[in-house]
């Protein structure tokens, strides 16, 4: 019996220099049930295969002989066919400069070296999670999730991609997108909003300012809004939550977690 309904038949490629690391690896997924891995030590190699046949998901180390794990995962969602698979980094890297683009460019998890039975299960549940379309659909009582309009505001293309394809599995079907504060405050204006889920760190006008400007300048100012980012200063979070957002999620986030946050802000927005 595995750990996770599905977990056994997820197909992992692991990408891992190290054979002992590797080897590791290979052991601690067995116990939850997970057989079919196949390993690799590159990043080349490893996206030479998935043209050919792609994983569910892709568990890789920070430093590979060719490429960080931050490009790996940027090249796989850059691929139109192929980038829809989960990611998940396995690194003992703490500095944020390096693992804001893993984070920005849609990982399912980021598990620390060394990582606890408890935070891979976590990893492996979150992945789950945004491969199975339906395991989270968002329940509300009065509302029908499928007519929600939602404006999903982030100036990375991948990172909309991910919290696209999260908000999708949650049943949500009419997402409009704007690449920065700007835009978003262009389209507030000009069509209504049931809910606004916005990145931290914008070009034009940041969170922040978007924020700020619902609360006091648009006809919607009541619109729930809902801040996933990897900002991490408590300071700007802390303006943020001043300026009136309702949520903040961390990138990368557990779908379940942003599942329980909307059914909060949409049932107190009834």
């Amino acid at each position: 019996m595995t750990f996770f309904s599905g977990i056994g038949n997820i197909s992992v490629f692991l990408v891992e220099p190290s054979n002992v690391q590797a080897l590791f690896m290979q052991a601690r997924l067995g116990e939850l049930g997970v057989q079919q891995i196949r390993v690799f030590q590159d990043g080349a190699t490893t996206l030479a295969a998935m043209r050919d046949s792609p994983p569910e998901l892709v568990i890789s180390a920070m430093y590979l002989p060719d490429m960080t794990g931050a490009q790996l995962v940027e090249k796989i969602r850059q691929d139109d066919v192929r980038n829809d698979v989960a990611f998940i980094l396995v690194s003992s890297e703490t500095n944020h400069r390096y693992l804001d683009p893993v984070r920005q460019a849609g990982a399912s998890a980021i598990l620390p070296k060394p990582f606890d039975m408890r935070q891979l299960k976590t990893a492996l549940s979150a992945t789950l999670d945004y491969l199975n379309p339906g395991n989270n659909q968002v329940m509300v009582e009065n509302i029908d999730i499928e007519s929600l309009r939602i404006l999903l505001v982030d100036d990375s293309r991948t990172a909309r991609a991910y919290v696209r394809h999260v908000l999708e599995n949650l049943g949500i079907k009419l997402i409009t997108e704007a690449e920065n504060g700007k835009q978003a405050a262009e389209l507030i204006l000009a069509q209504y909003f049931d809910l606004v889920v916005t990145d931290y760190n914008m070009p034009e006008m940041d969170g922040k300012e978007l924020v700020e400007f619902i609360r006091r300048k648009s006809w919607q100012s009541s619109v729930p809004v809902l801040m996933v980012s990897s900002e991490r200063d408590q300071n700007r979070l802390a303006a943020v939550e001043k300026a009136g957002v309702s949520a903040v999620c961390d990138k990368p986030f557990e779908p379940a977690l942003v599942k329980r946050l909307l059914e909060k802000m949409l049932a107190g927005n009834e």
